[in-house]
């Protein structure tokens, strides 16, 4: 799926235990002081080693920077999962998973704590990854999608057709809606937001009943 660096088997990919606790000192630390102003001392310190240890697992800043954006993806991408695999595990049909799906994404993007500081205190770094460097966050959110329309249409669910574009359609929806707050979607009502899912975004999924056909 996709032709870029197929992010998603990345995401999934097993956890380092070791670096745990550094990436959680490394987290905070982003949190209390921005990225700019954080140290590797800092995090060395945060972390309980010495600074030559944390070099050896982290051969530079960007690196460590790079590891704590993916913890919270993996973590992200977790919440995710554990959202859609209580659906599935009620049997729920296509339009309720949806909607769950549609929910836990928005959620999970809007309640990044880390994201948020940034966004408000440091724009000018992770904005471009979001927006005109942004095409890694756009395929994984892609090939999530993706796949979980796959698994709806393996399972009869959903009709046979090409899951990318609608896939990478909700995935840049779900992305503009993280970055800009200003809009007339109630992205602070789960029960209100649950229900403009079921107006307006499980017809783009082809949902069996929720189309008219021409």
């Amino acid at each position: 799926m996709g032709a870029l660096a197929q992010l998603l088997p990345l995401v999934r990919s097993p956890r380092r235990d070791q670096d745990q606790s550094v990436l959680a000192a490394a987290l905070q630390a982003f949190l209390d002081f921005g990225i700019k102003r954080t140290s590797m001392v800092e995090v060395a310190r945060r972390g309980g080693l010495s600074l030559a240890t944390l070099y050896r697992r982290f051969s530079s800043k960007s690196d460590l920077i790079q590891a704590v954006g993916l913890l919270q993806t993996r973590e992200f991408i977790e919440s995710v999962d554990a959202a859609v695999q209580r659906q599935v595990e009620r049997d729920a049909g296509a339009e309720d998973q949806i909607v769950e799906l549609f929910v836990a994404f928005l959620d999970g993007l809007r309640g990044n704590e880390l994201l948020d500081r940034l966004l408000n205190t440091e724009p000018e770094i992770v904005l471009p990854y979001l927006t005109t460097q942004g095409a890694p966050v756009i395929e994984l959110g892609r090939d999530y999608l993706a796949e979980f329309i796959t698994r709806l249409q393996d399972e009869g669910k959903l009709p046979a057709y090409d899951p990318l574009p609608v896939a990478e359609m909700i995935a840049r929806t779900s992305l503009s809606l993280a970055l800009t707050p200003q809009t007339v979607i109630p992205l602070g009502d789960d029960t209100a937001l649950r229900r403009y899912a079921r107006d307006h975004v499980v017809v783009s999924f082809r949902v069996p009943g929720t189309v008219t056909e021409s």
